[in-house]
């Protein structure tokens, strides 16, 4: 296996253990894949929680251009849920996890088809 899927199981395992999911493989990988190079660098494949701008980033970038839904207070709502499941506690936060939860919470995952 490579790294990306060694990662893969990672999230696979936080999505299981930490999230309480069973993931859906096929849709974990698409996402982990459109995350790019940013699985690889430890800074930015993990979401910094606690810090306003990089929940607006996760919106904008994310939730508005990728997965094409319109602006709204349901948006930092699902985000906020989406946190509370993968718990506050929890040190490390994965990008790839995260988008997964919010493609799952608004029923796109037609967007990785």
């Amino acid at each position: 296996m490579g790294k990306r899927d060694d990662l893969i199981v990672q999230y696979a395992d936080d999505l299981k253990n930490k999230c309480g999911m069973t993931p859906d493989m096929d849709l974990l990988r698409k996402v982990t894949i459109r995350c790019g190079p940013a699985i690889y660098n430890a800074d930015a494949s993990t979401v910094a929680c606690s810090q306003n701008a990089e929940l607006e980033t996760v919106k904008n970038n994310f939730l508005i251009k990728k997965l094409g839904l319109a602006d709204g207070p349901e948006l930092m709502e699902a985000i906020a849920k989406v946190i509370e499941i993968y718990r506050k506690s929890e040190r490390n936060k994965y990008r790839a996890v995260v988008y997964y939860m919010l493609t799952k919470h608004f029923g796109k995952e037609a967007v990785y088809s």
